[in-house]
């Protein structure tokens, strides 16, 4: 069993309450990747240290991660870490390259690989120092969400050895050797599990589980290869936690994406919200959703991106009053671009809240 002793109580907190299902006090809105170079103050703190490095100092990922809520009074935190975090921690060699990305220095690419992948087999520490530091700053209408990549997005980054453009060797090995994939994505999914634990155990309030890779999948090769794994994580954490469920460029995923468990469907931008419920709750019933705002349009001025808000929000009343969601937190449809005006995310915020 799970310590959860760390879960604070929020019964008061908009982000929670729509995770429920219930309605919040007020639109609760976070950006993904809100904590980052977007911020002054996010450069002057990482100034001279490694991204990984960050990663593991409580002091830092705590301060990095309370940024942005400082800032934009958006209704939630989300943990500063990247997917590759428990890799690292498992003594896999990994390094994040800035301008490039995640860098594995021994791509797995044999069975012999696959059974000399490390496979996380402690806690955290580090991780969890820095989430008792942020609970402690964080107010009871603030929740934190713990963050862990989806482990497909993992398996391409360890199998191409760093980002790819088409993920041909990823594809390749899933089809021409299935037992050496799945033993791979079992591997990685032990190591994402335990990583997840470490946060909830923590006292994380809500989690979220980030596929960045999905959209280059067929459905089909999503529901053989990818679905049970990520299934895996969100059921190991079931009833415990509310569990968010995103991935890029995955609207024709949806209806699969959404048979996996999680309370709340995250959706990317290309898919109108209206939408994209009536797939989701065709596969598995009405959820909460979140999303979904163009990251672009933070450039664009106050008058459009006050227009998308309006859009956006009456494309989730829409799905909820016809009975294929349950409720709606608001996000962008993907991250925080590096060259956006803060200034443009907390306006957008202070509009979603008039919501």
């Amino acid at each position: 069993m799970l310590d959860q002793s760390r879960r604070r109580n929020l019964s008061a907190a908009p982000f929670l309450e729509a995770a429920a299902g219930r309605t919040p006090s007020r639109t609760p809105v976070w950006f993904m990747r809100q904590a980052g170079r977007s911020l002054p103050e996010y450069r002057r703190v990482r100034e001279g240290i490694a991204m990984l490095d960050s990663c593991f100092d409580p002091a830092l990922l705590a301060e990095i991660t309370m940024q942005p809520v400082r800032r934009h009074d958006v209704d939630a935190a989300i943990l500063f870490s990247d997917i590759v975090v428990p890799l690292k921690a498992a003594g896999i060699a990994v390094d994040i390259v800035p301008g490039r990305g995640p860098v594995i220095a021994n791509p797995v690419t044999t069975a012999a690989d696959v059974a000399a992948l490390p496979v996380l087999d402690h806690e955290i520490d580090e991780v969890a120092q820095g989430i008792a530091l942020i609970l402690e700053e964080l107010s009871d209408t603030q929740a934190l969400i713990g963050f862990v990549g989806a482990p497909f997005t993992l398996a391409s980054y360890l199998v191409e050895g760093g980002p790819s453009k088409n993920h041909e060797r990823t594809k390749a090995l899933m089809h021409s050797d299935p037992s050496v994939w799945h033993a791979l994505m079992e591997r990685i999914t032990t190591t994402v599990i335990r990583f997840l634990h470490t946060q909830v155990s923590a006292g994380i309030d809500a989690m979220q589980l980030f596929d960045s890779w999905a959209g280059f999948l067929t459905e089909r090769d999503y529901r053989a290869h990818v679905l049970p794994y990520s299934k895996q994580i969100l059921d190991s954490v079931a009833g415990m936690i509310p569990r968010i469920h995103f991935g890029v460029a995955t609207g024709e995923l949806l209806p699969a994406m959404a048979t996996a468990g999680s309370e709340v469907m995250g959706v990317d931008w290309r898919t109108p919200l209206d939408v994209a419920a009536s797939r989701i709750a065709a596969a598995a019933g009405p959820k909460v959703l979140q999303g979904n705002l163009d990251p672009a349009l933070l450039f664009a001025g106050a008058e459009p991106l006050q227009a998308e808000i309006n859009l956006i929000t009456q494309q989730a009343r829409t799905a909820i009053a016809a009975g294929h969601a349950t409720g709606h937190i608001f996000n962008l449809g993907h991250g925080v671009l590096p060259s956006t005006d803060p200034q443009a995310i907390t306006d957008a915020v202070a509009m979603i809240h008039q919501q």
